[in-house]
């Protein structure tokens, strides 16, 4: 009982719930080290969720302008504010790295937890390996000699690796690398929007589109879907993070209005300034759309902005993944060794071997499969996510919250109804090789949850236990 008081204590000082003695020696380290401050976080979670207009062009080809502009105009208000103040409430309710696995785990036990945390990795470790081949499919664009064989698979390589000691050096330089990747991406969206006022013409934005194409609800639906998502994936930094508190919704708040018009203005402008040929608005368009209205001085910027904008969205999810691990770790849920921190930049090294390894080893299969896969799993994990957030409201009803989403629980269930709905469509709509895929990939999540309770049960290899959930007295 000794130590369980003294973790109490600790954890009650910021409303934490690592109940772990790996949990209290990981604060001491993330103390001793520099915060992040609110301008670097808001650009992480800028690029958690976006990184920029890139990729947002499917969703006028497959549905026609006016579709598009009332996608990104509404759909925020039906997924990414409930998942944003889901993710405020309770970041600062439980300022603790691991972010979800915590809230998991503190509404329905370890089981739980773990299963959250495999989830979210794995959907979060293979999506990263995407960013470095996308990373070498522009620079070849200027290098030809990396398009296939054996030059693409050493850049690829030696990319990857690049980026993840970027990631090594520490989470505040990774901050500010964001803040720099973002405003010099973002450049190229202002100077097209400001070069096609003059020649926008709105009736453009009221087209449905052309009569020739077909309607791609799926294509349109899923765009919006992973252009808007991952707002609580920076919530496992937020042991990270100078007075979470105070800091994660005023982020949050700001990196959302950032990404709405980060998304909005270059939409309007491009659908405005250009006449409308559905079938060109793929992935990249915007690159065309710029060497159209401005020449191809603009399309080279534009492609500069993609590259950067990748290297942004793979730091800033490979550091979520990163500190999930160490999260984990503090709660039993992974070996201790993963909360080992470097003696150079305080960062929690093993993690991010591990995290790369897989990245290597993804980037070099066909993962079209796979990454649909753990598109499944993280839905799945969205869904125990909101369930988490109403237990944990009716579970400790009273525990301090800095951010409270100011209504009562029926509210907060009809709140998290609407885009529980959407997670059930796109799961149904799976392919039978993706419901077997994350059938497996589940089956191992709770392999690894059993393993690691009989090998603490034999305390081979000594480490740390997992912790009882506290109960709604310690908490107060």
């Amino acid at each position: 009982m000794g130590d369980s008081s003294l973790c109490s204590q600790h954890l009650l000082s910021n409303q934490e719930t690592l109940p772990t003695a790996a949990a209290a020696a990981s604060a001491v380290a993330s103390k001793n080290s520099k915060k992040l401050s609110i301008i670097p976080l808001i650009f992480l979670i800028y690029f958690e969720v976006s990184g920029g207009a890139y990729g947002e062009e499917a969703a006028v080809g497959a549905a026609g302008p006016l579709w598009a502009i009332l996608g990104f105009l509404i759909f925020p208000f039906i997924w990414s504010i409930p998942e944003a103040l889901i993710t405020a409430e309770l970041a600062t309710a439980f300022p603790g790295n691991g972010g979800y696995v915590i809230w998991a785990h503190q509404a329905f036990g370890p089981f739980w937890g773990s299963l959250m945390g495999s989830w979210k990795f794995l959907s979060g470790v293979i999506n990263v390996a995407s960013y470095p081949v996308l990373c070498v499919d522009y620079l070849k664009l200027v290098i030809p000699l990396l398009s296939s064989g054996v030059p693409r698979y050493v850049a690829i390589l030696l990319s990857t690796l690049l980026l993840s000691f970027l990631n090594y050096t520490g989470l505040v330089i990774v901050g500010y690398t964001a803040v720099c990747l973002g405003v010099i991406s973002l450049l190229p969206f202002i100077i097209l929007t400001l070069i096609s006022i003059p020649k926008i013409d709105p009736s453009r934005w009221i087209s449905l589109g052309q009569k020739e194409v077909k309607k791609d609800w799926s294509l349109f639906f899923n765009t919006l879907f992973w252009n808007l998502n991952f707002w609580d994936n920076a919530s496992t930094l937020a042991g990270e993070v100078e007075q979470p508190q105070k800091t994660f919704p005023k982020a949050l708040f700001s990196a959302g209005l950032l990404t709405c018009l980060a998304y909005l203005v270059p939409l309007l402008a491009a659908t405005g300034a250009i006449p409308l040929e559905q079938k060109n608005w793929v992935d990249g368009y915007f690159a065309n759309v710029a060497e159209i209205i401005a020449g191809k001085w603009l399309k080279i910027f534009f492609e500069i902005g993609a590259v950067l904008s990748i290297i942004g969205l793979y730091e800033a999810q490979l550091s979520s993944c990163v500190y999930q691990l160490l999260g984990m770790a503090d709660l039993g849920l992974f070996p201790q060794c993963f909360s080992v921190r470097s003696k150079w930049f305080n960062t929690p090294w093993l993690g991010i071997l591990v995290s790369t390894l897989i990245t290597v080893a993804v980037s070099y299969m066909d993962f079209v499969d796979l990454i649909s896969s753990v598109n499944f799993l993280y839905s799945l994990g969205m869904l125990l996510e909101f369930a988490s957030f109403l237990w944990l409201r009716r579970k400790f009803p009273t525990i301090k919250r800095p951010f409270k989403v100011p209504v009562e629980l029926p509210a907060l269930i009809v709140m998290c109804l609407i885009p529980s709905g959407f997670l059930v469509y796109v799961m149904s709509v799976a392919t039978g090789t993706v419901y077997m895929m994350s059938s497996i990939l589940t089956v191992f999540s709770i392999a690894w949850y059993f393993m690691m309770k009989f090998c603490k049960s034999k305390k081979w290899p000594e480490g740390n236990n997992a912790g009882e959930n506290l109960d709604e007295e310690d908490l107060e």
